[in-house]
């Protein structure tokens, strides 16, 4: 059974003893690796891995290597290139960033504010990039 993050926040407060919170629980928890996330996404969208890195505007060689995991823990401002260079809407975005270990995107952080208003209207890399410099935010990728 899948506990909710409620419910683990409540065991984390009853157990005395991580270790032992983590022996009944570990199965919970979850983390998975951002090239193992990112492959699982282009499959199921049916995307090819040049365009994405084309569209989110990185390195070819910097991205094959997140896609391959030999950069097992790429910056966040990477995926979020690889986000926008797949097409993801925000609660995409939001799994993405979720799933792989990295904080979600917050209304209430000006970078993330402009990224957030971004995905929800469809704008790609470069229209984000433009609109974060307009706004003195530092730019993705």
């Amino acid at each position: 059974m899948k506990k909710n993050t409620d419910e683990l926040l409540e065991e984390l407060r009853q157990f005395s003893d991580f270790n032992r919170f983590i022996e009944r629980n570990g199965q919970e928890l979850c983390e998975t690796a951002p090239a193992d996330y990112l492959n699982a996404l282009i499959a199921e969208k049916g995307l090819s891995k040049a365009q994405v890195i084309r569209d989110a505007q990185l390195s070819e060689v910097y991205a094959y290597q997140i896609f391959s995991g030999v950069r097992p823990r790429p910056a966040r401002e990477k995926l979020l290139c690889l986000a926008f260079g797949m097409g993801l809407n925000f609660d995409e975005t939001q799994t993405l960033l979720k799933k792989t270990g990295y904080p979600t995107l917050y209304a209430k952080d000006p970078t993330d504010c402009v990224i957030i208003f971004a995905l929800m209207k469809g704008y790609d890399v470069v229209k984000t990039n433009e609109l974060l410099f307009e706004y003195g935010r530092e730019t993705l990728g």
